[in-house]
């Protein structure tokens, strides 16, 4: 292996970067591999981030990489391939390119895979103007006609939600399972219409979404239109150390998936902690920060208690 380090971050956005800034800070040498794929790079800014509000996710990034290499931390840009325990307390890490790093613990932070419907205009727009977090984007598009896409049995709580921030919401029903008579009685007291039909695509012009268009050719004015994504964990790498994901329920829905830890972001292996959302697909980016941050502490502890069992046997032996 090339070099060895204490931990090995992998994944470096606010949650790798912000467990790696506390690790450098305790003095442990830390490496984080990043693939530079950020999950929120098509959004203009971040939100709800106290003291960080309206900053563009880019420039938080590079304030974390700076105050991370600060410490002594490491950075690299790179894709992780597979991950296996060589014995305990020793990891080797393999990148796409054929580098090998070795590390006494990992914290994996590489987030997910939002797998969005298959309308077309959708992708394209993601992040922009095709929106699913509320207390992400709603103050940006308050008052403004806003389309909720149905496509999951959430679509109704969406619809719900989403009309506090503006009363110009419509739920396009997109062929999809139909509300229940309560559903459309909540609906209606909410002031959310309904419409019925499949949808086409979006209505784009000068790079700005001005609408959705149903297969009949009408077409609804709207500022921005909210879909159900499934958030899927970015952990296929974990296989090789026999971490697998799980489903991810909401009011009884599969939301995504996850990788099980508990509540320090500590997984079923041994020396392997996981922060952000590869562990929790509704974090937002302060809460991911800072679940990097508790697990680093945790994981940091586990050094200490082993740094202190290979003292007192190294003491022993002499």
């Amino acid at each position: 292996m090339e070099d060895s380090y204490d931990v090995v971050v992998i994944g470096g956005g606010a949650a790798g970067l912000s467990g790696a800034l506390t690790l450098s800070r305790a003095r442990r040498s830390v490496l984080v591999i990043d693939a530079g794929e950020p999950r929120n790079a098509p959004a203009g800014h971040i939100h709800n981030y106290l003291g960080r509000e309206g900053t563009p996710p880019g420039e938080l990034l590079a304030i974390g990489r700076e105050e991370v290499a600060g410490y002594g931390g490491e950075i690299v840009t790179g894709t992780v391939t597979s991950a296996e325990k060589i014995r305990d307390g020793e990891f080797r890490v393999t990148l796409a390119d054929g580098r090998t790093v070795g590390a006494r613990r990992l914290l994996v932070t590489t987030g997910l895979v939002d797998v969005l419907p298959d309308v077309p205009g959708v992708a394209e727009r993601w992040g922009r103007d095709v929106l699913h977090c509320p207390y992400c984007h709603g103050w940006e598009i308050r008052d403004q006609p806003v389309g909720v896409l149905a496509g999951s049995p959430l679509a109704v709580h969406q619809a719900l939600m989403w009309s506090q921030w503006t009363d110009q919401v419509t739920l396009f029903l997109n062929d999809a399972n139909e509300p229940t008579g309560e559903e459309y009685e909540q609906l209606a007291a909410r002031g959310v219409a309904v419409i019925d039909g499949a949808v086409a695509g979006l209505q784009v012009r000068g790079d700005r979404l001005t609408g959705v268009r149903l297969r009949t050719g009408r077409v609804f004015p709207l500022a921005a239109v909210v879909v159900p994504p499934l958030f899927r964990a970015r952990a296929d790498f974990l296989t090789t150390l026999g971490l697998g994901t799980t489903e991810m329920e909401m009011a009884g829905h599969v939301i995504g998936t996850a990788v099980a830890a508990d509540a320090t972001g500590a997984t079923a292996v041994p020396g392997v902690w996981v922060a952000g959302n590869v562990a929790d697909p509704k974090a937002q980016v302060i809460v991911a920060a800072g679940a990097g941050l508790t697990a680093a502490a945790t994981l940091n502890a586990d050094l200490i208690a082993e740094d202190t069992r290979l003292a007192v046997a190294g003491a022993l032996s002499r």
